[in-house]
């Protein structure tokens, strides 16, 4: 959504996995929203029918999609239909690539793979636990906040100096992480993770995508905040250029889904690597609260074996609860389960009652990492 992509250079903007939904997906709601359309069923890839180990070695090149025909269509024609509610004539152009971004410099926006076909989008919620704007109002939120970087790039906005003064300055270094503060009301809340806050170009975006949303109410929302102030702004900066034509129309892409060569595997691999999270045995402590390794509860479930069963589902109550990362938390509860078999505990309380226990406790630690110090946003 979004942000940088350090490692290939600056000249493409992204975040990986960013701006999240903050309600827990479902394979259902996955193949609700990512429905195909009648020309996608009439002509199945035959990759369609592949298991996951034969389809991660498939390179992108050779996956052989397109945005026409496929249930990404609609909300770029929604996206459209927002644009000319506003009066304005500029209209992102849209391509394929490994993820969203948009790229510095070009007018459009990079749409990741695996929202043009439901075989896609299983293998990424089955590799990631999530799909990025893999609902109808996550896809949304992305498009608008995407498009917040497009039209900057159409009209020069960034070389404003009421632009610069308000937002700050885009020449300043992408950082491969940020600390947000949370009780900040000097920026919008759009996607997840405060993400406003991460660069003076994420600020501008959010900024925009909150003005367009339909409904916002943002004159309401955000009375009393400083980033009011930014809002008005844009207000009256898109009413300016509204209806003049933008002076970049380059319809240019970068790194399209064909001249990718690498495979999926290789793609998650790195994704996951990116979004992993080393933590110290900090928690055992609660972890001996809440189970027992006393003699007494010797023929009790074991906590690694009760809490394997529940992680699915303890996974995405804390990801909808706290917004943080699904594969992050995931890592968390894969450290919490082998401290539990080393340290040989077992339930010493009723299931419910354990279930209901842990879970506050992932939360509170998960929110305690986000709200202390040491907490950084992976970009």
């Amino acid at each position: 959504m979004l942000g940088s992509k350090v490692s290939l250079g600056e000249e493409r903007r992204r975040v990986l996995l960013n701006p999240r939904d903050s309600c827990p997906q479902r394979a259902a709601d996955i193949q609700k929203t990512m429905a195909p359309s009648g020309t996608q069923a009439a002509q199945e890839p035959e990759w369609a029918a592949w298991p996951d180990e034969k389809l991660l070695d498939l390179p992108f090149c050779d996956l052989k999609v397109g945005i026409e025909g496929s249930p990404v269509e609609a909300p770029i024609r929604q996206l459209y239909g927002e644009l000319e509610a506003h009066r304005l004539i500029f209209r992102p152009h849209f391509w394929l690539s490994d993820e969203w971004f948009s790229p510095d410099g070009i007018p459009g926006v990079a749409i990741p793979f695996y929202m043009v076909h439901e075989r896609l989008a299983r293998l990424e919620l089955k590799q990631m636990f999530e799909v990025e704007g893999g609902t109808s109002e996550w896809c949304m939120r992305i498009l608008r906040h995407e498009t917040g970087h497009a039209i900057e790039n159409a009209y020069h906005l960034r070389r404003r100096r009421s632009r610069q003064r308000l937002f700050g300055r885009s020449s300043m270094a992408y950082p491969d992480y940020y600390t947000p503060k949370p009780y900040s009301k000097s920026f919008v809340l759009h996607l997840d993770m405060w993400y406003a806050q991460s660069h003076p170009d994420e600020d501008f975006a959010e900024t925009f995508a909150v003005w367009l949303t339909p409904g916002s109410m943002w004159r309401e929302r955000y009375a009393g905040w400083p980033a009011i102030k930014k809002l008005l702004y844009m207000d009256n900066l898109m009413k300016d250029i509204a209806a003049t034509p933008p002076p970049v129309t380059s319809t240019q892409t970068i790194d399209p889904l064909p001249q990718l060569h690498k495979s999926l595997r290789t793609h998650y691999e790195d994704k996951r690597r990116h979004y992993g999270l080393s933590h110290p045995h900090f928690y055992d402590r609660d972890l001996r609260r809440l189970f027992s390794d006393a003699p007494a509860f010797a023929t009790n479930t074991t906590a690694a074996s009760f809490l394997s069963r529940l992680r699915k589902e303890i996974r995405r109550k804390v990801a909808g609860w706290t917004g943080e990362y699904q594969y992050t938390i995931d890592q968390v509860l894969e450290n919490m389960i082998k401290r539990c078999r080393d340290l040989n505990l077992r339930l010493a309380v009723p299931e419910d009652q354990a279930k209901l226990d842990f879970t506050i406790l992932l939360t509170v630690q998960t929110m305690n990492f986000l709200h202390s110090g040491r907490h950084r946003v992976a970009l």
